[in-house]
Formats: structure tokens, sequence, C-alpha cells
């Protein structure tokens, strides 16, 4: 029986790159829809699930892309509100590359340093990939400084991802507070900002005695750490070692890969931020 994978988009055209992806991953037959919504998906949710037997509905799956992150979360809710006892298929969300870049992110930061001895500060901490950076930090016991350019933002999303812990701190990049006030005791910085946004320099951090790992996850020129290079794979400078989008990007396709493939292993999994960072930890 052939696996056939659902690709929903919430943007107009499904995405391109997922669709690639999910035909690398393994799958048989991929059905790729634009523009669905909470109204529409459910039609679309029913097909795949009503048209093979339980005992063979490990063979579908779905996969919920687009640009907007927040649209795939509220896709997904709706998805599981369709499911009932052996009736269900495994769901994957990673609208916007936003789970599989944060884990490959912090896979890597993982790598070189003890997280729950470290402070780390997430530059576009408030994103949909900087958020999700915090949370897998925050999970690992570090101590997470969510840096956004409005400090109430920055504050619901420390909430949203942690309650009042005390793991999750919010801060706002200002005039009055630059970037080399908000880094000055990081042992980590992710950044994590929108295409075009630059944060800071590398000259600037390679001051700071206490950093080890700085990870920049913007590919677009101009980069978010000025001194970065996309390529970057823990390239030593100084002190530091650094990591650039295409760095990172590489263990990010092998997790995107791999979730594909495990989507057909049975037919009851919900692949999120936490599964996916988990999965991608055996991996490295």
């Amino acid at each position: 029986m052939k696996r056939i994978l659902l690709q929903l988009d919430s943007d107009f055209h499904p995405s391109s790159f997922d669709a690639v992806t999910a035909i690398d991953g393994g799958v048989d037959q991929l059905l790729s829809y634009g523009n669905v919504s909470a109204v529409n998906v459910v039609s679309l949710v029913q097909g795949a699930m009503f048209t093979r037997s339980p005992k063979n509905l490990h063979n579908t799956a779905i996969f919920l892309g687009g640009s907007n992150v927040e649209a795939g979360e509220s896709l997904m809710k709706r998805i599981q509100e369709q499911f009932f006892g052996p009736i269900r298929v495994s769901v994957m969300m990673d609208s916007n590359g936003c789970n599989t870049t944060a884990s490959a992110a912090v896979i890597y930061a993982q790598s070189h340093l003890k997280l729950q001895e470290t402070k780390s500060v997430v530059l576009g901490g408030t994103g949909p990939v900087g958020r999700r950076v915090a949370k897998l930090l925050a999970l690992q016991g570090s101590h997470v400084r969510v840096v956004s350019r409005q400090i109430e933002r920055a504050r619901q999303v420390c909430l949203a991802i942690d309650g009042d812990s005390g793991l999750l701190e919010p801060a706002a990049f200002t005039e009055d507070q630059q970037i080399q006030d908000l880094t000055s005791d990081a042992d980590l910085i992710v950044a994590a900002g929108a295409a075009g946004v630059e944060f800071c320099k590398l000259d600037e951090l390679r001051k700071l005695e206490k950093l080890q790992v700085v990870i920049d996850l913007n590919a677009v020129p101009p980069l978010g750490i000025d001194g970065i290079e996309s390529s970057d794979k823990a390239r030593k400078v100084d002190h530091l070692l650094c990591y650039g989008a295409v760095g990172v990007g590489g263990l990010k396709m092998k997790l995107h890969h791999q979730m594909i493939s495990k989507l057909f292993e049975s037919n009851d999994q919900i692949f999120d931020t936490k599964s996916i960072f988990e999965a991608g930890q055996k991996l490295l």
C-alpha cells in the first residue's frame, strides 16, 4: 500500500520546499492543498481518515506547513478534533520550518554547552522560530532572555511558553537598552529575527568573555549577526563557536526527512516542537 501524505498549507500556493522535502523523505504519493483554513480542513482530514481501514491508516499522514505559524497551530488543533478511537492519522506541524529549525539550533548548542548551567539570549525571541528556540532551551533547564523590540510582546511569549517558572526573562531592544547590555552575561546567543534584520556585529560579541556559542538562523542578507557566514558550522572565532543558517540547515533537513518517514510508523503520532526536538537529539 502506498504511503500518502497530505500537505496542507495555509498559504495560497503550497510550499514547493515542503513538497520536495516530503518526496525526499520517502512519500509515495503527495497530495498538496493550499489556502487551507479551519473550515475547509475538516473535509480534507475526513477524506484521509475514512478511505482506509484502521489497520492501514498508518500509510496515510498529514503535514502542516505555510508561512503563518499561528494558522498552522490552529489547524493542528482543528485536525486533532476530528480523530476518534483508532480512526486517526499521524500529523506533523512545521509551518515556516519553525520546529525543525529551532530543534536543530538547540541540538547544536547542546553539543557544546550544559544547557542547565547556561544563560541564553534569543534575539527575535517572539518570532515563530525564536519562541520555539526559547521553549526548547527552557525545557533543557537554561535561563533564557527573550528579546523583542516590544517588552510587552516578550512578556506575553514568556508567559505562554513557561508560565511563571522564572526560567524565561522578557527584555526589549531599545535605544536605551542596547544588544551589548542584553548579552553581557550570555553563554549562548541565538539570533532568530525576521529576514533582513541585523541585530549586531560579531566583532562586538567577541568582547564578551563569558559567551561561548553564537548561532544566527537568518540566511537572507543582511544576516542577523554581521560577521557570521551562513555556512558557518562550529567555526572558531577567538573563543566563540559560530553557526550560520546553512550550517544549522544540514541537520534541520536531516531531521525533516526523518520526521516525514516516522509519520508512517503508526497512525497515532503528533509531531510538535517537543517531539521533533526529542527525535532530533538522536541524529547528532
